[in-house]
């Protein structure tokens, strides 16, 4: 795809990989559409990427874990008389600890972002997309989609489903022109660790443009997801090659420590 005035909407964009995207696409080119609660921090953001690549980015305040928001967001792009070339499901957050001791509201608002919001705006986006025979949709999901992570069942279960989802879509769309991929992050620097409660993780954490550019680097090759760095590659592999119930105590080893250490 040339990228020089298309129009990316960016989920999670007032941040880490989010703003990352919204960065390197405004690079390329792109008018950008940022999306995510901060409302200052997306004012701030639009303000610099216009004066710095002289593109046209709009921020948009939605709060994504809220129902209805995808059809929010369709209905402010659709009053802006703008067209969505490029969509970036970046917004994700998770919580780690004892699956009970979680409100149920928390719970509730993890599943509508990680799965309900980043499905709807993939359902109101894509056809448009299909029609102009040209698009591009990065879904991002996690190293936990490949594996059960106890004390943070929710995000995993939530980022298995993007993993699945959009390899789905990658097979169903692969002769429309539309490039449909799944991003497969490992820890990364970036606010989620915060939000998540998981600042006592021990892992290295990758910097959010090595992340950003695997992402466009799966959009090149066409590929259905793809896994950022070589060691999360071989982590992704072990529930192939070891049973699964090895596996999962082998990760609930991982956060239980962790969660002890918070």
């Amino acid at each position: 795809m040339n990228f020089s005035k298309k129009t990316a909407l960016v989920t999670g964009a007032s941040s880490g990989i989010g703003k990352v995207f919204a960065t390197e696409l405004a690079k390329k080119g792109c008018n950008i559409i940022l999306v995510a609660r901060s409302e200052d921090k997306l004012e701030q953001i639009a303000k610099e990427l216009q004066k710095t690549y002289l593109i046209h980015a709009v921020p948009l305040s939605v709060d994504l874990s809220t129902v209805n928001a995808a059809e929010k967001v369709a209905r402010e792009v659709e009053i802006l008389g703008l067209t969505v070339d490029i969509l970036i499901n970046n917004a994700g957050f998770g919580t780690m600890g004892v699956f009970n001791q979680i409100s149920s509201t928390r719970v509730h608002q993890e599943v509508q972002l990680n799965v309900i919001s980043l499905t709807e705006l993939t359902h109101q986006f894509i056809g448009s997309m299909i029609e102009r025979k040209e698009g591009i949709i990065i879904n991002v999901a996690s190293m936990t989609a490949f594996q059960p992570a106890p004390y943070m069942a929710v995000y995993g279960a939530t980022k298995a489903y993007v993993l699945s989802f959009t390899e789905a879509l990658w097979a169903e769309y692969r002769d429309s022109g539309v490039h449909i991929v799944a991003l497969c992050p490992g820890e990364t620097k970036s606010s989620f660790h915060a939000v998540s409660g998981t600042e006592s993780l021990k892992g290295k954490r990758m910097e959010p443009i090595d992340v950003v550019n695997a992402a466009f680097k799966g959009v090149k090759k066409d590929r259905s997801h793809i896994i950022v760095g070589r060691n999360n590659y071989i982590m992704a592999q072990l529930p192939r090659l070891l049973p699964r119930s090895m596996v999962v105590k082998f990760a609930k080893g991982i956060f239980q420590s962790a969660l002890s250490n918070k």
